[in-house]
């Protein structure tokens, strides 16, 4: 199956509490079905084995999809035309299955979308973290892989992703996939700091951006600041740091 909403909430158990959503689903992404109880589904998500629950609704079956969402985000036209934008809008990495062209605007299902929105479904961007940035200031949600509202280990699986890479879904055990290894005094751009329950990217030496939680957003912070700020708050060590291959 194949998800044709926005953004869909994939819950620990049958039940819509905030401190049960453990991941989401973007428009495009695939999954089996494992069982059918009531208003719930239990599924499987393909991209990474990633199992939980989903209210129960109509989706259409998994397609080869052509195209993904470049930018933050996508807004979605009625006709290819500025003039026709609708309130809905698909995230990053959003996968699409492109069937019409006209002008600068590509179709999908019932909807239109700007070219440049989208990049090819293989396209691989030679920086792993290339765009990092455009995620500045977005909310931070437990769970999240979406537009409004990401987590720490959400951000870092989303870029693997839309690079066309695996990457575990919880940052424990992504810092056990990644197996290279780094001292703090040796770090460098897009090596990956691991603390008990959370993860950061190296935008530098000195810098790091997160999906931090205390305050509720993704930012860019000094590392040594973070380490002392977590230590301080957390009482929380780095537990590893990983250069990703």
């Amino acid at each position: 199956m194949r998800s044709n909403l926005s953004v869909i909430n994939v819950y620990k158990k049958k039940s819509i509490q905030s401190k049960l959503l453990v991941t989401q689903l973007l428009y495009g992404d695939s999954f089996k079905i494992i069982k059918k109880k009531g208003s719930w589904i239990k599924i499987k998500n393909n991209l990474d084995g990633y199992k939980g629950f989903i209210k129960k609704k109509n989706f259409p079956l998994n397609k080869k999809c052509t195209h993904k969402v470049y930018n933050l985000f996508a807004n979605l036209y009625t006709k290819p035309n500025l003039k026709f934008k609708t309130k809905k809008k698909i995230s990053f990495g959003s996968k699409i299955i492109i069937t019409h062209k006209k002008n600068k605007f590509y179709k999908f299902d019932n909807f239109w979308i700007k070219k440049n929105d989208l990049k090819k479904i293989k396209y691989k961007s030679k920086d792993m973290f290339n765009g990092l940035n455009k995620f500045l200031g977005t909310k931070y949600v437990w769970g999240g892989k979406h537009f409004s509202g990401v987590d720490c280990s959400g951000l870092i699986q989303l870029f693997f992703n839309f690079n066309n890479k695996y990457c575990p879904r919880d940052s424990k055990d992504q810092i056990s996939y990644f197996k290279k290894k780094i001292k703090l005094k040796n770090i460098r751009k897009n090596d990956l700091i691991f603390w008990k329950g959370h993860v950061a990217i190296a935008i530098s030496n000195k810098s790091l951006i997160h999906a931090y939680g205390p305050l509720k957003s993704t930012v860019r912070m000094p590392i040594k600041n973070t380490i002392d700020r977590i230590y301080k708050t957390a009482n929380l060590k780095v537990i590893g740091i990983r250069r990703i291959t």
